[in-house]
């Protein structure tokens, strides 16, 4: 029974303490440091106080080590989930397409996407190129992909995650 306890408690305490602390690198990461402080307080103290009474125990069972780790795994599944849900922010998106592709730019201006456009040549066979980079909210972005996939199935695309944004035209 006493075991049984232990794996339920560090398996129970992973999972909360490894959830907070992959939140609070996401948190960290769109420049929230006073939040992210506070979430590092916490997950450490959770797992000081969980750690220490598992390497105190006399029980010496396979099963204390797997309830870790998969109190560990599933954390980082959580802690991952909830970054997606609760942390909006905005991501930059770079669409390299061919400059005969006009659809996709009047596409993205008629729904009121803010747009920057470089001309360029392609580094492969020096064929024309147009850069477009557009700037939107997270909960905006499957709109956006599926809009510029439908206009030109073979763009490039390339999605960064933007830590601040000044200026400029977001949807």
């Amino acid at each position: 029974m006493e075991l049984l306890l232990m794996c339920v408690k560090i398996f129970f305490a992973r999972i909360l303490d490894v959830t907070i602390s992959t939140f609070r690198q996401n948190v960290m990461l769109k420049g929230r440091y006073v939040l992210s402080t506070i979430l590092a307080f916490i997950e450490i103290m959770i797992w000081f106080l969980v750690a220490r009474e598992a390497l105190l125990i006399s029980i010496e069972s396979i099963f204390i080590p797997i309830s870790y780790a998969m109190g560990y795994a599933t954390g980082t599944l959580l802690g991952s989930f909830l970054s997606h849900k609760l942390l909006k922010g905005e991501v930059g998106v770079q669409i390299i397409t061919d400059q005969k592709k006009n659809e996709l730019v009047n596409a993205l201006k008629m729904r009121g996407y803010g747009l920057s456009i470089l001309h360029m040549e392609s580094g492969f066979n020096s064929e024309p190129r147009l850069m477009i980079f557009v700037e939107v909210n997270t909960k905006s972005l499957k709109k956006l992909e599926n809009l510029i996939l439908k206009n030109d199935p073979n763009a490039f695309i390339v999605i960064s995650d933007t830590k601040r944004v000044h200026n400029g035209t977001l949807k």
